[in-house]
């Protein structure tokens, strides 16, 4: 007579215990860092990573959006602001995962009368890389993948950028094409930014993503037992530049 109640007990401990094992796994595996776009809201690009934006207010004070900008405001050399970022994005069986770089550092020189003559160069910090779990993060450094100790730093160099008009709207983006080199662990590989950029408050904002695959510098796939992982991975420039 007294079995029944300890059978539910017992079954009622067992989903217990798989509800809380499927939590830690969720938070263990699943994504914990949400993108954060430079660009302001009232010009904010579609992800194209899947992952909800968030739009910054920074550099969004000043003149008023809609004022012209002129050729003279842009033109010149900016640098990166420490409100800079680059994401890395790891798509899975479950969800998109993010990396996030806070610690980006270059400079750009702009000059839309001679827009060949446009550079940029921006350098990463990689042991800064963050997903919001340290187990994850220390196997995504280590030798198999980054080997951050061999390789501390990841650069962007700007190569190329597509037609630019030479007045622009305060707080609304202007799309464009960048190409350049991305140099992951020692390898470079030219490589196609779609971007946007816009000027507000004073500041030059750039939001732009390409794609590449983990083989392109000399990785494998970092699937697991638990979740398969897609042989991609979306590399996005959030930057502030000022002046």
């Amino acid at each position: 007579m007294k079995k029944k109640p300890i059978v539910l007990v017992a079954a009622g401990i067992v989903i217990v215990a798989v509800i809380s094992g499927y939590t830690m796994l969720n938070k263990t595996l699943g994504n914990n860092v949400e993108i954060e776009s430079v660009i302001p809201a009232q010009s904010q690009a579609t992800d194209t990573a899947g992952n909800k934006e968030v739009a910054s207010a920074e550099g969004s004070t000043g003149a008023a959006a809609g004022a012209a900008v002129t050729a003279e405001q842009l033109n010149g050399n900016w640098t990166i602001a420490d409100t800079s970022k680059v994401y890395w994005s790891v798509t899975t069986s479950k969800e998109t995962v993010n990396f996030v770089n806070p610690t980006v550092t270059g400079s750009w020189n702009v000059n839309l009368e001679d827009v060949a003559s446009m550079t940029g160069e921006g350098t990463v910090n990689m042991a800064t890389l963050d997903s919001g779990n340290g187990q994850r993060d220390g196997h995504v450094k280590g030798k198999d993948f980054l080997d951050v100790e061999a390789f501390p730093q990841s650069t962007f160099t700007a190569k190329s950028f597509s037609e630019l008009p030479t007045e622009w709207v305060e707080g609304t983006a202007v799309p464009m094409e960048l190409q350049g080199t991305l140099t992951v662990k020692g390898i470079a590989k030219d490589v196609t930014f779609q971007t946007e950029a816009a000027y507000s408050g004073g500041q030059l904002m750039l939001s732009g993503t390409t794609t590449v695959n983990f083989s392109d510098f000399g990785m494998s796939n970092p699937h697991t037992v638990v979740l398969d992982t897609e042989n991609t991975l979306e590399v996005r420039l959030e930057l502030v530049l000022t002046k």
